[in-house]
């Protein structure tokens, strides 16, 4: 009988490490999570949860910001909510959407210190939409030596790029000078890309074949990254539809659901407001774009809104200080104020469903209006590359 219980316990043990393998050595992270089987199985699948989450993208932009590039960052700022869109119909096998992080540096500026190289980390990865907004618009041109090599390996030791292997880690260059200026040799800081399992791939702001002549190519083609040339000057054409103004109505109805609170809660519902106006700037289309990505999963502000922090179970109603909460929410009972956010929160939920239900006669509207090769040159380059390499991590796009 000893014997029978302690083969038993061994064929568990075999059974319950080989799904652990199976869950590692998939792409990305599959919905085995709520098995509630033998005592040792639920340890191994406790043993999944510790591990870092497979189904995450992290990109760094490594943008060139002297004089000749300004087209290049008003084409980030406006297809930055492209990129994000584009993420939030991306699905893993276990149907769920990947959360995103964006870094972004600078280089080539001669407002940069010459001792680091003439580069800057504008913003570690983050997956604050808001805040990428806000880096990306803080971006001037001015002069510039501009060092790839040197931008690629500094972006390798300052980020906390991770050692999960299932991630999906890319870095996107883009400039206009070669490839090869500096003094730390490109092909050292690809190869040690490719080492993290980290895709570079390079935009080359300029003539294909002149890209190709500066070595853009080849900083590519060393870690499997794609070479993609563009007329960064070109404008961005958005198409006007009738559901544009819908949407930037709904938004400001969306805008109402915040609840502040903490010390970064007034900040930061005046930045959401910023990035909006921002986006509005540069065309009214973008400004739709970043309402429809307020309306998607990726925009997470449970560090300073109640409503996202309640759903995320990242903090307790009953815990918060009453000095931590808005004005008009202050001396409310704790019921009250549960009931408060209950509101919003299915009001929020509503007005995000409203919005796509939009962009889904907006997206079409456009498919039949839009002119080939009309969207932006950035955004295209972007979307490729990613969409390719993606697939590689087993994700796929509905």
């Amino acid at each position: 009988m000893k014997t029978y219980v302690k083969n038993k316990m061994k064929n568990l043990t075999g059974i319950s490490l080989m799904t652990l393998s199976l869950t590692i050595g998939y792409g990305c992270e599959l919905k085995s999570k709520k098995i509630s089987e033998p005592l040792i199985a639920k340890a191994t699948v406790n043993l999944v949860d510790t591990e870092p989450k497979n189904n995450m993208v992290k990109i760094a932009l490594l943008l060139d910001t002297s004089n000749s590039m300004d087209g290049l960052i008003n084409q980030a700022k406006a297809q930055l909510w492209d990129i994000v869109n584009k993420f939030t119909q991306a699905r893993c096998g276990n149907e769920e959407t990947p959360e995103l992080q964006i870094a972004l540096y600078q280089y080539g500026n001669d407002g940069l210190s010459s001792r680091e190289g003439y580069i800057q980390q504008v913003l570690g990865f983050s997956d604050d939409l808001d805040e990428i907004s806000e880096k990306l618009f803080s971006l001037t041109t001015n002069g510039g030596e501009e060092f790839c090599g040197e931008v690629i390996q500094t972006s390798l030791k300052q980020l906390e790029w991770g050692k999960n292997d299932d991630n999906l880690k890319m870095i996107f260059i883009a400039g206009n000078e070669p490839f090869n200026q500096g003094k730390l040799n490109y092909q050292d800081a690809v190869t040690n890309a490719k080492e993290k399992d980290i895709v570079v791939n390079t935009i080359f702001c300029g003539n294909y074949e002149q890209g190709i002549n500066t070595f853009w190519k080849n900083g590519a083609t060393l870690t499997g990254g794609e070479y993609i040339a563009i007329d960064h000057n070109r404008k961005v054409v958005h198409i006007d539809t009738p559901y544009d103004e819908v949407i930037i109505k709904l938004n400001s109805k969306l805008n109402k659901t915040y609840i502040s609170y903490g010390s970064l809660g007034q900040a930061k519902m005046k930045s959401q407001l910023t990035e909006d106006t921002n986006a509005m700037t540069m065309a009214e289309g973008v400004a739709v774009k970043r309402a429809v990505s307020k309306s998607s999963s990726l925009y997470k502000n449970s560090k300073w809104d109640l409503v996202d922090a309640v759903e995320e179970e990242s903090v307790v109603i009953d815990d918060i200080p009453d000095k931590e909460l808005p004005a008009e929410l202050r001396g409310k009972s704790k019921e009250e104020l549960k009931s408060f956010i209950s509101a919003k929160q299915k009001e929020r939920k509503q007005i995000q469903k409203e919005i796509q239900e939009a962009n889904s006669k907006r997206e079409a509207y456009i498919a039949k209006n839009q002119k080939e090769g009309a969207q932006g040159e950035l955004e295209n380059a972007m979307l490729r590359a990613i969409k390719k390499q993606a697939e590689k991590k087993n994700y796929r796009w509905d």
